[in-house]
């Protein structure tokens, strides 16, 4: 299995794999990987298969299998890293023995509906291809074998497959305003003590180690976040925070409001007209993304390894931040309209919730002219008033 995608990985607890066989195939044996049932296997005595069932459901090992179990790029959790942020990392592998399969690529049938959970649902598998059949080069390169049949599946993500609602908003704040523009109020739902108590966890409350107990974390997927207006796993603050000559600054913070998940080797892409003159960046790593090829205004922008690519649960530590130094270009740089802010933010992936553009930021030259020429207007008003009223 690759994971081709270039800053979605995915997380904990692992992928599961799924399909149907095609005639009555059973799986002997398994390196790698286990089906999470055995299925019934009565009609077999002596030697009983590892799995029996039509419609078997396969997970990687964890960590710390036995070697003489193990293949390469197995035995992780079923955690794959994007292409993007990790290649090293970005595959997993399990190897099986069927049997009832037929012995020749003429008896032997494509299995069918192949289903991929990456932990949830957001996944959707295509039919399996026949391709050219795969080679196998041995350790001393001087011979090369190949495999009897390939078959080539691919599964497409979907944002709306996976959840209902968004998972990360984004809030704006800059020097030259007062003003803070937070999360949309109910971004990834509301606060609804009446028909859903316990939604989410007050901080100050003295029974949060209650509410969020180990065993949640472990074993329920749903985020349990900590109360606020927008209710958000994640949020994502950008911070215009200062203006030289010929550099201006910028502060990125993210939150984790989630007290069931940690987020390791996390990633947050940002589309930005001025990423092209990024001059230098503080704390995270930086990797350039060039969807349209000459166009460079997207990055992807990750924690340091064993510094702070592990993103804590809702809390004290959960958050990291940095800053971002970008050179002016004079031809097209402007603190007008937005543009001091980001166009569009993911975090892991998944699009995060910006705030409407009629509430970012404003420069107070703009207030200030308007606020000047109403003034005047008002002035201009008295003293016709007055100059009118002296006449008569």
């Amino acid at each position: 299995m690759f994971n081709f995608q270039q800053y979605r990985h995915i997380a904990a607890p692992g992928w599961t794999l799924g399909w149907t066989w095609a005639k009555k195939e059973v799986i002997w044996s398994m390196m790698g990987g286990q089906t999470t049932e055995q299925g019934d296997c009565s009609r077999y005595k002596g030697n009983v298969p590892h799995c029996c069932k039509k419609d078997p459901t396969v997970v990687d090992l964890l960590p710390g299998t036995p070697y003489n179990q193990q293949i390469a790029n197995c035995c992780k959790g079923g955690v794959i890293n994007s292409w993007g942020q990790d290649p090293s990392n970005a595959a997993s592998s399990f190897q099986i023995s069927v049997g009832a399969a037929g012995t020749t690529n003429k008896t032997v049938r494509v299995p069918k509906n192949f289903t991929l959970k990456a932990p949830g649902p957001g996944y959707t598998c295509g039919p399996a291809k026949v391709v050219k059949p795969t080679k196998f080069v041995t350790s001393d390169g001087r011979r090369t074998t190949q495999a009897m049949m390939t078959w080539n599946v691919t599964c497409t993500y979907s944002q709306f497959l996976a959840q209902k609602t968004p998972s990360c908003c984004v809030s704006l704040s800059s020097f030259y305003n007062d003003t803070i523009v937070p999360c949309p109020t109910c971004t990834c739902g509301c606060q609804n003590n009446l028909t859903q108590p316990g939604s989410c966890v007050d901080p100050d409350s003295p029974y949060i180690a209650s509410v969020v107990s180990a065993r949640e974390k472990s074993n329920n997927l749903s985020p349990l976040v900590q109360c606020t207006s927008h209710m958000c796993p994640i949020r994502v603050h950008w911070h215009v925070k200062l203006n030289y000559k010929d550099y201006w600054r910028v502060k990125v913070t993210i939150t984790n409001f989630n007290y069931r998940m940690n987020y390791s080797q996390w990633n947050l892409v940002v589309q930005h007209p001025n990423l092209d003159n990024l001059t230098q960046i503080f704390s995270f790593n930086y990797k350039p993304l060039n969807p349209y090829q000459n166009i460079n205004d997207t990055a992807m922008l990750y924690g340091v390894k064993f510094y702070n690519d592990f993103l804590e649960q809702a809390g004290h530590n959960g958050n990291v931040q940095s800053e971002l130094l970008f050179r002016k270009d004079k031809s097209t740089f402007t603190f007008e309209k937005g543009w001091g802010f980001p166009r569009r933010i993911y975090f892991n992936g998944d699009n995060c919730v910006m705030p409407p553009p009629d509430a970012y930021p404003f420069l107070p030259n703009s207030s200030l002219r308007q606020n000047v020429s109403l003034l005047m207007l008002l002035i201009t008003m008295f003293i016709s008033i007055a100059f009118h009223f002296s006449c008569v």
